[in-house]
C-alpha cells in the first residue's frame, strides 16, 4: 500500500518482511528470531468489530502516545521496545514514508493470555454488571455509587483474550491465576494497578481522567514480565475531560466511546461486517484522538 504519513493506513502490505499477525488495529512483522516491527493503522474496532472505513492520524496518535507513557513508566516495569530505528529495516522510501511515527521495533516476547484491566471510575460494563449485581466481575463495591463515580480504589478486572472478532470475557482473578500460576498473575496485577496509580496522577494534572484502561503484558526469555502492545492509549482506555467531568451520566470522552456512541444509535446487531461512519463522525474522532495526545504531551 502505497501512502505518506498524512495518508489513511487501513492496511500494510511490506515488501520484504514477513506478516505474522494483523489485529484490529495492529499489523505485526517478523524481524529476526529476536525483534517483530508493529505498525499502528489508523482501523478502528468497535463492539470487537473492525469498522471498514480508518480514522485518519490514528495510528500515529496511538504509537506517540504509547511511546510517550513506556519513556515515562520504565521505573515501574521494562517495556518491549528496542529502541532501534524502523528504516533500520524497512527500506522502501514511500513504505518508510508511511511508516513515519506509528511503526515501532520491539522484542519477540512471549504473550501472556490476560486483558489486564483496572478500572477506576464506575462505567460501560462495570456500571451495568454494578447496577445489576453491587459489584463489578465480583467485586463487591459499596451500595449507592452513581454512573461515572469514582470507585473507593482502583480494581483489577482481568479478562481473556479473545481472536479477532470474539470478545474478551471477564474472568475471577483466580481464573488467570490458575492460567499463568499464581505469581506470576499477582505480579500482572500488582504492576497493572501501579501504571494506572501513576498515569492516572498524571494525566489528571493535564486536564484528563483515564477512567479505565487495559495493559498487554509478556515475559521474555528468563520469565521477567515486560509491558507489551499498547499502553494508556484512547484505544486501550476511556479519557474523559476533567473540565467536564460530572458523575451521574457518561461523560464526553477523548476515546473511540464517540464512535460507539453512534454506533449504538443504528439498527446493527453489532457483528461483522461493521457499518460505514459519516464524515463528520471521523473528523470528530480524529479530532478527539488528536486532542488527547496534545493534552498529555504538551
Amino acid at each position: 500500500m502505497n501512502a505518506t504519513a498524512s495518508t489513511p493506513v487501513f492496511e500494510t502490505h511490506l515488501k520484504g518482511l514477513e506478516l505474522i499477525h494483523r489485529g484490529k488495529v495492529r499489523d505485526v512483522y517478523a524481524i529476526d528470531a529476536g525483534r517483530m516491527l508493529i505498525v499502528t493503522s489508523d482501523r478502528l474496532s468497535a463492539f470487537d468489530v473492525v469498522l471498514p472505513d480508518p480514522i485518519p492520524d490514528k495510528g500515529r496518535v496511538l504509537c506517540e502516545i504509547s511511546n510517550f507513557w513506556f519513556e515515562r513508566t520504565g521505573h515501574i516495569v521494562a517495556n518491549h521496545l528496542t529502541g532501534l530505528p524502523v528504516e533500520q529495516f524497512v527500506t522502501d522510501p514511500a513504505e518508510r514514508a508511511m511508516l513515519a511515527h506509528r511503526a515501532v521495533v520491539v522484542r519477540r516476547l512471549k504473550a501472556l493470555p490476560v486483558e489486564a484491566v483496572v478500572r477506576g471510575y464506575v462505567i460501560g460494563g462495570g456500571w451495568k454488571d454494578y447496577q445489576h449485581s453491587g459489584s463489578i466481575c465480583g467485586i463487591a463495591l459499596p451500595a449507592g455509587l452513581r454512573q461515572a463515580d469514582r470507585l473507593p480504589q482502583p480494581i483489577f478486572t482481568p479478562a481473556t483474550k479473545a481472536a479477532v472478532g470474539e470478545h474478551d470475557e471477564n474472568v475471577p482473578f483466580e481464573t488467570i491465576a490458575a492460567a499463568i500460576g499464581a505469581d506470576l498473575a499477582a505480579q500482572v496485577r500488582d504492576t497493572a494497578l501501579a501504571l494506572y496509580a501513576f498515569a492516572a496522577d498524571f494525566a489528571l494534572q493535564r486536564g484528563i481522567i483515564i477512567a479505565d484502561t487495559k495493559f498487554e503484558f509478556g515475559v521474555d526469555a528468563a520469565g521477567s514480565l515486560v509491558l507489551i502492545d499498547e499502553i494508556l492509549t484512547p484505544d486501550s482506555s476511556r479519557f474523559w475531560p476533567a473540565s467536564s467531568y460530572a458523575p451521574g451520566m457518561s461523560p464526553p470522552s477523548f476515546d473511540k466511546q464517540y464512535v460507539r456512541d453512534y454506533l449504538e444509535t443504528l439498527p446493527w446487531n453489532k457483528r461483522a461486517p461493521g457499518p460505514h461512519l459519516p464524515a463528520d463522525v471521523i473528523a470528530k474522532t480524529t479530532a478527539n484522538y488528536r486532542e488527547a495526545l496534545a493534552r498529555l504531551t504538551g
